[in-house]
């Protein structure tokens, strides 16, 4: 038997002699000089520690009441929450805060008609304030910055994202918590990898401390959650779909807000969950990043998803305005850890929460876990490409849905209601990317009918659906755009998630 190193320096030497150069199909002007050799790997260190010696000045961080020392965290890295499980109380408080809405739903109106600006031939067309700035901008006059929120609405979508902030700094310390070093070796995570979630964790302090700044004393506390995972591979899966929708929430409403400086940090946080839902796709198994464009959700979406989740909250938490749907089950939604998606059973995830994970606990012969096929394997990787995809365009997607008028969230203190216009289900709709895109539902029975999947393209080449993705039983096929999706919310009926790729 050959050594490892033999076989790779082999590898390499064959490798640097047989390799073709780059072909790209449509690439022309491709055959500027570059080096295919590989240098034999025949001399790699073998002792490490320090060797060299840098000009150093001792130093450290402010502290405390020091000069310049950070301002402290609402939490440190370990929430110290031990209590995780259903909520077995009765609650004192119903419904989301409300007052008197002025109506049912928002009325379609033209564009703003200050949206007149159109620049034909590139020159500047309004006098520039100063050298190297163009007019216009908002924020931009010199104003002194104010991070504070500055409506109702910037209160609500903020106050929603500390929620998923909170959850996820319990959450991925729980994960490191209850499984252990052997749990993780055998779902292919090493040390490196928990620290990495450990890192995450970290992060969320973080973000829970800015968003709670952003909102002053009323902000929203840590809560005590109930998790559906029992195994690292679905640990790891419930990761990815709830990072997704805490991602897509932000993505959702930032732009409408009223507090322009709120929306500049919140982007700059949101972008280390963007990062975050990624690797746990990762280390699912999944492609990292199989779209082109993020889909952008509103927050009653969010919130519908997240508040299954959470136990109970302290008394004095603040509670919220945004509406909680009835959940939409995919019955035969794709199992991430089958190698043929396609032999998906029926409830195939480990409960009937619409973000729950897929069950990881399938027979050897069945799973993709350990499987060292190219093209079959779902270990972590830093990408994976599947012979058989997940989903695929026209697939049959059985679907059924629960009734409103369930209680749900802290304390089971909110109750799941429908779109205040919404009629009977007729439509199915799928939000990914840039699109909303309608396929018709055919009824089978009391909440139980199914659709298919559609075929559409963002831009050519581009599927439409696929990825994590957003699934809503509406009553019309009413148009919207990425940034009224919110418009369709009182013709929703149920949500869901679907694992399209």
């Amino acid at each position: 038997m050959f050594p490892k190193s033999t076989i790779a320096v082999a590898l390499y030497a064959s490798l640097a002699v047989a390799a073709p150069a780059p072909q790209v199909p449509g690439y022309t002007d491709g055959d500027w000089p570059v080096s295919n050799s590989l240098e034999p790997l025949t001399d790699l260190a073998t002792s490490f520690g320090p060797d060299s010696q840098v000009s150093a000045q001792p130093t450290r961080a402010p502290t405390g009441t020091e000069s310049g020392a950070a301002p402290p965290r609402v939490s440190s890295d370990v929430t110290g929450a031990t209590s995780h499980g259903p909520y077995s109380g009765t609650a004192t408080t119903t419904g989301a805060v409300s007052n008197t809405p002025a109506g049912q739903t928002i009325p379609i109106l033209p564009p703003n008609p200050t949206a007149t600006y159109y620049n034909a031939d590139g020159t500047l067309l309004e006098q520039q304030p100063i050298p190297y700035t163009p007019a216009g901008g908002l924020g931009t006059n010199g104003t002194t910055p104010r991070y504070m929120v500055e409506s109702d609405f910037d209160f609500e979508s903020i106050a929603l994202g500390l929620y998923q902030e909170w959850i996820e700094l319990d959450l991925f310390n729980n994960g490191l918590a209850v499984f252990s070093e052997e749990d993780f070796i055998a779902a292919g995570l090493t040390a490196e990898d928990r620290s990495l979630i450990q890192f995450m964790a970290q992060q969320e302090s973080g973000h829970a401390t800015l968003l709670t700044n952003m909102l002053g004393e009323a902000a929203p506390v840590q809560c005590t959650y109930n998790y559906p995972f029992t195994t690292v591979r679905e640990f790891v899966d419930f990761n990815q779909r709830l990072t997704r929708y805490g991602e897509s929430g932000v993505w959702g409403f930032i732009n409408h807000l009223d507090s322009r400086e709120v929306g500049q940090l919140l982007a700059q946080s949101i972008a280390t969950e963007a990062r975050q839902q990624m690797i746990f796709r990762q280390m699912s198994g999944l492609h990292p990043m199989p779209v082109w464009f993020e889909t952008g959700i509103p927050q009653s979406w969010a919130w519908s998803l997240l508040a299954p989740y959470i136990s109970s909250c302290p008394a004095n938490c603040t509670r919220l305005a945004w509406q909680n749907f009835p959940a939409l089950t995919i019955v035969n939604n794709p199992n991430i850890n089958r190698f043929s998606a396609n032999d998906t059973k029926d409830y195939e995830q480990v409960g009937q929460r619409a973000s729950d994970p897929s069950n990881s606990t399938i027979p050897q012969d069945e799973s993709c876990v350990n499987l060292n096929s190219t093209g079959y394997s779902c270990g972590p990787a830093i990408a994976r490409n599947r012979s058989e995809p997940l989903s695929f365009p026209g697939k049959a997607i059985h679907l059924t849905w629960d009734a409103p008028g369930e209680p749900v969230g802290p304390n089971n203190s909110y109750t799941t209601s429908i779109g205040g216009v919404a009629g009977a289900p007729q439509y199915v709709g799928w939000a990914s990317q840039l699109n909303f895109t309608y396929t018709p539902l055919e009824m089978t029975g009391e909440r139980e009918g199914w659709t298919y999947q559609p075929a559409g393209e963002v831009y050519e080449g581009d599927p439409a659906v696929n990825g994590t993705m957003f699934v809503v039983l509406t009553d019309e096929e009413l148009y919207v755009t990425p940034f009224n999706l919110s418009m369709v919310n009182p013709h929703v009926i149920a949500l869901g998630i679907y694992q399209a790729g």
